[in-house]
């Protein structure tokens, strides 16, 4: 078994990484999606955000109004305090897929696609944290893969993916730089990772790192399996 943390910055290109992942045989979680369904009506991180955020954040139809939540959020300055509300959980869900993933294949690549794995370590070490589940966080994992690519070409992607037709592309530019600016940057990740994946070139560029990823994590796999150390 290994467990695989895939992360890089906005618009790096980790979705499809894993995707590619995922069809070579990793078995593949995506953060967002988990955070997404913890934030539905009926699960405790939806409610701990009404209570804290105040129940101007719930919609008449009952559920989270994400566009005001993420405006309170990132324009209000208190991004940390919903991070703090979701993150754990995310994280705890996630622990329970490997295990739950390692249990039916025990040579398993275990792969989770997460934007904050470092970000998330390092906020919680700024509020003092050193022993919290958020602040070790990336030693529960055994593998870092990080993704690259230039802050511009990050943007240029962000913007065709969310405003395809061109309408508010001012915008979402402002929004991208600001997201990135929150992020910690690639050449620091980078520093900090088991590998790294460049995605400033072409789709056969980044299919071929991939590909030889997938055999280098699978032969860690087999290690693994087989009680040796990856040291």
């Amino acid at each position: 078994m290994l467990r695989v943390g895939l992360t890089g910055g906005l618009a790096s290109g980790k979705s499809t990484v894993a995707v590619a992942l995922r069809a070579l045989g990793a078995e593949v979680i995506k953060a967002d999606e988990l955070g997404r369904a913890l934030m539905e009506p009926g699960q405790p991180v939806f409610s701990s955000i009404v209570e804290h955020f105040g129940p101007e954040v719930v919609s008449p139809d009952g559920r989270l109004n994400r566009a005001r939540l993420a405006g309170m959020a990132f324009e209000g300055g208190r991004l940390n305090e919903l991070n703090d509300l979701i993150h754990p959980a995310v994280i705890a869900a996630e622990q329970r897929w490997m295990e739950q993933v390692f249990a039916r294949k025990p040579a398993a690549v275990a792969v989770v696609e997460s934007a904050l794995i470092f970000e998330v370590e390092r906020d919680a070490r700024a509020r003092g944290e050193s022993e919290s589940v958020l602040a070790n966080w990336r030693r529960r994992l055994d593998r870092i893969v990080v993704i690259t690519a230039p802050d511009e070409l990050k943007i240029a992607r962000y913007v065709a993916r969310i405003c395809p037709a061109g309408a508010d592309r001012a915008a979402a530019e402002a929004d991208a730089r600001l997201r990135l600016k929150r992020q910690i940057p690639d050449a620091v990740k980078a520093s900090g990772a088991n590998y790294i994946i460049d995605n400033s070139g072409d789709k056969e560029a980044l299919r071929a790192q991939v590909e030889e990823l997938w055999q280098r994590l699978l032969a860690e796999s087999n290690k693994f399996a087989a009680g040796e150390s990856l040291e």
